[in-house]
């Protein structure tokens, strides 16, 4: 299915890549945004991906939709084969002990399976970023096992702590700030997902990928530190699609 291209508002585009919520769509977002951003498109302000689409936000005083989508269909076709998005695998080491998995058990319980099946199932998938929202560098990860896929708590908590990572439906995620949240905690992590005060704020991008692995809690406590003291470097390595 070809992309299109439809007025969002006075200052945005909407490009549609399909309905549906894949892998082949999710990468054909990825690469259009990358050709997006390589072209240098005057007057774009911001690139928004999603699970099948892409906004492109612009400024009105210095352009205008009709020249936007005819500037990224020129980046569309110059782009194509050119330009390669790679995306990159983080490593996010997650304790699934005591405090930090207050729901495991329950996600064990529902899935009709033990605790330690849950841990092996949730740190198994390589998972694509489909999308980033709701938080900054609240990744919208899909690979989740069909078998661990429980319903949200029926309360949200009024507090999550940051780090912490949860299982809400099909999907799972990262928490990267403290706020309200109705998925079940299984874990949580020692690595900032987001640094507001850094150059490059938020780890990853959409169309990236997460591989969790288990740690313990004396692990955790020294990786925490490690962060702290701003010598924690995340494990990444570059991937292709398809792998």
């Amino acid at each position: 299915m070809r992309e299109k291209y439809i007025p969002y508002s006075d200052c945005a585009v909407l490009v549609k890549f399909g309905d549906s919520i894949d892998a082949e769509t999710g990468a054909r977002v990825a690469e259009f945004t990358a050709e997006v951003r390589a072209a240098e498109i005057r007057g774009v302000l911001e690139l928004i991906p999603a699970y099948s689409s892409l906004t492109v936000v612009f400024d009105p005083l210095l352009t205008d939709g009709k020249s936007i989508v005819r500037a990224l269909k020129a980046a569309r076709r110059h782009g194509r084969g050119h330009i390669d998005f790679r995306p990159v695998q983080y490593e996010i080491p997650v304790c699934y002990e005591g405090e930090f998995a207050p729901d495991l058990s329950s996600v064990a319980q529902l899935a009709g399976i033990s605790t330690k099946e849950v841990i092996e199932l949730h740190t198994q998938p390589s998972y694509r970023i489909y999308m980033l929202g709701f938080l900054p560098g609240f990744a919208y990860l899909g690979g989740l096992s069909s078998r661990i896929a429980v319903p949200r708590l029926e309360s949200p908590r009024i507090k999550i702590p940051r780090g912490s990572v949860g299982i809400g439906g099909s999907q799972t995620g990262i928490y990267p700030l403290d706020s309200p949240g109705g998925w079940r905690l299984i874990g949580r992590t020692p690595v900032e997902v987001y640094t507001p005060e850094s150059e490059r704020p938020i780890l990853y991008r959409a169309g990236d990928r997460i591989r969790f692995y288990p740690v313990s809690i004396s692990e955790y406590k020294e990786i925490r530190s490690s962060v702290a003291a701003g010598t924690y470097t995340v494990k990444s390595t570059e991937v292709r699609y398809g792998n």
